[in-house]
């Protein structure tokens, strides 16, 4: 399991996740994903064009740092480009609907800063 960030501009981060979000890469990336996800009130977009797997507690991470930041005045998106299996294991346990989900780069960065 890998995680990346860049900072675009002063108020929007891009954490880019790789690998298996299964309990082994959860458990691996979890400190490092929430210190860059919620030590701040930034606008944050996950690109999760590169996860392979995303298990019940991957998305649980998410949910999690997305609501902590929501807390902190910050907004979490997800940018799953054509990353079916994610964009589609998210939309049947409903996380869409609660972390916007978006298949174009461009629209996630414009919701994340809207």
């Amino acid at each position: 399991m890998a995680i990346d960030f860049e900072d675009v501009n002063e108020q929007l981060r891009i954490i880019s996740l790789s690998g298996r979000l299964d309990i082994a890469g959860t458990s691996e990336i979890e400190l490092k994903f929430t210190t860059l996800s919620t030590v701040t009130s930034k606008r944050v977009v996950v690109d999760l064009t590169s996860i392979s797997f995303l298990a019940s507690i991957g998305i649980r991470a998410l949910i999690t740092n997305a609501k902590a930041l929501q807390q902190r005045g910050g907004k979490m998106v997800l940018f799953v480009g054509d990353n079916a299996v994610v964009a589609k294991t998210l939309e049947m346990t409903g996380i869409d609907v609660l972390i916007p989900m978006f298949t174009d780069t461009v629209e996630a960065q414009k919701e994340a800063l809207a």
